[in-house]
């Protein structure tokens, strides 16, 4: 049975350990986490890809167990906490029904959950008829280079189902856009800013292009859980002194695409704008993640669904319009769906929190689910 005071104490510990990425360390996350799960009893494993970013691997093996696996996996990293907390960041204070601090629903509060169900299942001595694995995973806050994918790459990882602990309010995510992160460098010519026709203002060129990219709409089809594609503008530098014509400016796009959508392609139709504006550009694709769906009648949301139901909750199942890890199981041909125990718009704000509430009924969920799950 999930121990309410003892997750919320979990869950305030957890916060209290810092873990901030950049700079990126989850050495000593890792090592909280390496000592509870011992002490339940569970065999733990610490994989490092560089020093201190580590990463906790945790097994239940039942003797009677199919060869059926099944992943829970939360991450141990969290964004900077910044400033302006009416809050300690890392203080794990209670208010008014809230856990706060940086991490509490991002994902401290899922690590938590995940703990917490595995130490009600060793506390009752459940026998699942699976292998479950619990992986605590690190950087996923800058791409997972250091986590999931070394991690996966090299079969360390290789479950049949995963199930991503990374979500709010107890929603089940099925769906999830696509990212194509690029950065975009405009070459002008210099000249003195009182005679600005003698040179080429790369500024100007970079203003008309990102014009054009806005206004020059991507072609999609709509999707039912997952709104329409997104070009976000999040970074712009350029020129060198405020009397001289720019002969450089650099921007950063953020592009989020629907499953259907081809990231080569809309890679070509920025090129195609950016040619109408700026003779001279160069392009430096910084990551591309691909979209993900799954079967809203997939075992792995039908067991999740029934378990909700059995707490007397109504299952809400989603698309994602972030970038959580599930996409990438698909390359492994993993089917992955994300859930989790988060507060909405909460995840990288000041003030972070996460509702008890939420909290103590989304791992009674998880729980429900770890029992009862028997794959496809």
């Amino acid at each position: 049975m999930v121990n309410k005071k003892r997750l919320i104490k979990l869950t305030q510990e957890l916060i209290r350990i810092n873990s901030e990425n950049p700079p990126g360390n989850e050495y000593a996350i890792a090592r909280f986490v390496n000592g509870y799960l011992e002490h339940l009893g569970l065999k733990v494993k610490v994989y490092e890809f560089k020093k201190g970013r580590s990463n906790i691997i945790a097994s239940i093996k039942r003797k009677r167990a199919k060869k059926t696996s099944l992943l829970i996996s939360p991450h141990l990293d969290t964004v900077p906490a910044g400033k302006n907390w009416r809050f300690p960041p890392f203080g794990g204070n209670i208010s008014a029904g809230r856990i706060y601090g940086r991490g509490a629903s991002d994902c401290k509060g899922n690590l938590a959950a995940g703990i917490e169900a595995i130490h009600s299942l060793v506390e009752e001595r459940i026998e699942l008829n699976y292998e479950l694995i619990f992986a605590a995973t690190a950087d996923e806050e800058t791409g997972s280079d250091l986590g999931l994918i070394p991690l996966l790459n090299k079969n360390i990882l290789k479950p049949d189902y995963a199930l991503i602990l990374d979500a709010d309010e107890l929603n089940i995510i099925v769906a999830q856009k696509g990212l194509i992160h690029m950065k975009v460098k405009i070459q002008g010519k210099k000249a003195h800013g009182a005679y600005p026709w003698r040179g080429k203002n790369a500024i100007d060129m970079a203003l008309k292009a990102i014009t054009q990219i806005k206004n020059d709409k991507l072609k999609y089809v709509p999707h039912q859980l997952l709104r329409p594609p997104t070009i976000n503008i999040g970074t712009i530098h350029g020129g060198d002194k405020v009397n001289m014509v720019a002969d450089w400016c650099e921007f950063e796009l953020d592009i989020r695409f629907l499953p259907g959508m081809d990231a080569k392609n809309i890679i070509k139709r920025i090129k195609s704008s950016l040619k109408k504006y700026a003779p001279k550009f160069r392009i430096e694709t910084e990551g591309i993640q691909q979209p993900y769906e799954i079967s809203k009648d997939h075992a792995l949301v039908r067991y999740l669904s029934r378990a909700i139901k059995d707490c007397g909750l109504r299952p809400c199942i989603k698309g994602n319009e972030g970038a959580t890890t599930i996409t990438l199981f698909q390359q492994k041909r993993i089917p992955a769906i994300a859930y989790g125990v988060g507060s909405r718009n909460t995840a990288h704000a000041s003030d972070e929190y996460i509702k008890i509430e939420n909290l103590f009924r989304g791992t009674k969920v998880l729980e429900g689910f770890l029992r009862r799950f028997k794959g496809g």
